[in-house]
């Protein structure tokens, strides 16, 4: 239901899937927030500053770092090591760092505005979808806390 309604917002405001809402690590974190609900990976501070903040370091790493072969590797190091600095670790932000470096020139072009759209936003209707659904399953999202 998640990835559905970020494909429908993104089929009815934008036109075509890359450099759209639909990017390939929000496949990832459904799988944590809906078939991991509990795990400490998709708890909500997790889910929303590990993408938030990778989308950032993405970015930012290919605009600095010109060298085609290096540039992936480093945003995803970085991505890591800023997700544990921050206590935000959602492996799913690896990617998200990843495409923000290795994606199409229609994903370069938006610049800073991928942490907002696709990122921001997709992750934001995942993290809502989340919360629905837990409500409706009695299976509680975010996990309670001891």
């Amino acid at each position: 239901m998640g990835i559905s309604a970020i494909a429908l917002l993104a089929e009815a405001q934008l036109a075509g899937a890359d450099g759209g809402l639909l990017v390939g690590s929000f496949g990832a974190a459904a799988v944590l927030l809906f078939a991991a609900p509990h795990s400490p990976l998709s708890q909500p501070r997790n889910l929303l500053g590990g993408q938030v903040l990778s989308a950032l370091v993405g970015v930012a790493v290919f605009q600095a770092v010109p060298i085609a072969w290096l540039a992936p590797g480093l945003a995803v190091a970085l991505a890591i090591c800023l997700m544990q600095l921050s206590s935000t670790l959602h492996p799913p932000g690896g990617a998200t760092a990843l495409i923000a470096v290795i994606g199409s020139d229609s994903i370069h072009d938006l610049g800073f505005v991928y942490v907002f759209t696709p990122i921001g936003v997709g992750t934001l209707i995942l993290f809502v979808i989340a919360l629905a659904i837990g409500q409706v399953s009695g299976r509680p999202y975010p996990a309670p806390q001891d």
